[in-house]
């Protein structure tokens, strides 16, 4: 419990900064993905294998190589002069968009074929009847995949903790090495994760039941 009282204000900051890269990387992942799950199918052949390239590059690829890219190689190329954080929510941005834009083609799947014919068949472009007819339908489908892919995002944001980004992770590694006990440590960091990804389930939980109630 000292480790905790003693550093609250540093521990607060790392819990905070879990939560705004998590929340950040989250929006625009699910932005993004969305995109993307509209280009993987879009009968234009351009869209549909950038889509596709963009989903098996990121897929495929590990996080922690990711990080190393955008911290090492990029900058002997391109140097854009990016902060740590905003380096870090681009990595975790691009990586959970794949899995974004899979769980989301797979709730357009569900939507019955007959409901994109009759919007072309009254003369809705594509992208009219992607975002007004088929989406809408695909959200409830969508909710719950998306939970473990948020939670799974909040978890992957403790790489970033090793590449000097304030989160909790980061706070962990302040303090094991002052020589703090590890094992009171990493308490307390869990509980930290804890409480964020069961914030998450609630709140999905909470979206499904109101999508339920006004279907």
């Amino acid at each position: 419990m000292n480790v905790l009282l003693d550093h609250l204000s540093e521990f607060r900051e790392g819990f905070l900064g879990t939560i705004g890269l998590t929340l950040a990387s989250g929006l625009l992942a699910m932005l993004l993905g969305t995109v993307l799950a509209g280009f993987r199918v879009s009968p234009v052949p351009p869209l549909r294998y950038f889509g596709t390239a963009w989903v098996t590059l990121f897929r495929n690829t590990p996080l922690t190589l990711l990080f190393l890219v955008i911290w090492f190689a990029v900058p002997q190329v391109l140097d854009f002069g990016f902060s740590p954080w905003v380096k870090a929510l681009i990595v975790l941005s691009c990586y959970t968009s794949s899995f974004v834009c899979e769980a989301v083609r797979s709730g357009i799947s569900t939507v019955p074929l007959g409901q994109a014919e009759a919007a072309r068949s009254i003369g809705m472009s594509f992208f009219q009847t992607l975002g007004l007819i088929i989406l809408p339908q695909a959200v409830r489908t969508v909710l719950p995949p998306l939970s473990s892919i948020f939670i799974a995002l909040t978890k992957n944001s403790a790489i970033a903790g090793a590449f000097s980004v304030t989160e909790l992770f980061g706070w962990q590694k302040l303090l094991s090495d002052q020589g703090y006990p590890i094992a009171w440590v990493f308490l307390w960091v869990a509980l930290g994760y804890l409480v964020i990804t069961f914030a998450i389930s609630i709140l999905f939980r909470v979206l499904e039941r109101t999508l339920e109630v006004a279907r």
